[in-house]
């Protein structure tokens, strides 16, 4: 479920974005004394903790989070200030700095993620109420996001690496994707362009053409939207990717993803690219 407009006051909405709180600055700090267990479970569903955020990148659906847990503890014992520019996340240690972009819009925001969720299984970080303002998605209650993690000691280099939005050349950059259900980080070469991101739901990513021929044709028949396989090289191999999309809206996408679970289907993730 989305945070409604009531999770956060409105006179911040309305307030000039000069005046909103500063990004963070990224400084090196040791790893949080509380959050970063090698693995946890939360709803029955275990997460693995990365030992590392270098080199992460990772496009998915935002959203955040408000009054509800103002003031309360995180998952790296700190209050939570929805006020702040912080978020959390499944994955990445305690601290670890990110810089979220909107991919419908450009807006970027660097952010300390010191708290664990969202534990909504198509979203990939929950933004405080601050940064989902800046980032324009308050309103919709979520958004079409990158999340690149940034290194400190080198933050000038990090931030000429941001993903821009000008010019009529498409940017290729080297993506290191968190991988649903599992926790495996998989790099691969992806493209940002000037177009509008597209959603998708990954069903299935097979080795042989045949198996993922015979999943389309499955999947084809149960009315959940255009299904196509997608085909890249990694790791020297190639890989044939099963995919419903691209779909209209975030909300087509959770109701897809709650189709396919109410079919016994639980190997699959949502795909922003």
């Amino acid at each position: 479920m989305r945070p409604s407009a009531s999770d956060g006051p409105p006179s911040i909405v309305d307030r000039p974005k000069s005046q909103l709180p500063a990004d963070q600055v990224p400084r090196v700090e040791p790893l949080s004394k509380y959050g970063n267990p090698s693995s946890y479970v939360v709803f029955g569903k275990t997460y693995h903790t990365l030992p590392s955020s270098q080199g992460f990148v990772q496009r998915g659906i935002a959203s955040w989070y408000g009054k509800k847990f103002h003031g309360k503890r995180t998952s790296s014992g700190e209050p939570y200030d929805m006020y702040g520019m912080t978020a959390a996340h499944t994955q990445l240690p305690l601290p670890t700095y990110v810089q979220v972009t909107n991919l419908k819009n450009g807006k970027q925001v660097v952010l300390r993620v010191n708290d664990r969720g969202p534990f909504h299984g198509n979203r990939v970080i929950d933004l405080s109420y601050t940064a989902a303002t800046k980032l324009d998605i308050v309103k919709e209650g979520t958004g079409l996001v990158e999340v690149r993690a940034l290194d400190p000691r080198n933050y000038r280099l990090a931030k000429n690496q941001a993903v821009s939005f000008g010019g009529d050349a498409d940017i290729k950059v080297e993506s290191a994707v968190a991988a649903e259900p599992s926790s495996e980080i998989v790099t691969e070469a992806t493209t940002i362009s000037n177009q509008d991101p597209q959603i998708f739901v990954q069903v299935g990513a097979f080795g042989e053409l045949n198996n993922a021929s015979q999943l389309k044709s499955q999947l084809s028949g149960l009315n959940l939207g255009a299904v196509t396989i997608s085909s890249i090289v990694k790791d020297a191999k190639q890989l044939h990717r099963v995919r419903i999309g691209p779909l209209a809206t975030v909300k087509s996408a959770d109701d897809t993803v709650a189709e396919l679970n109410t079919m016994g289907m639980s190997d699959h993730r949502v795909v922003v690219e």
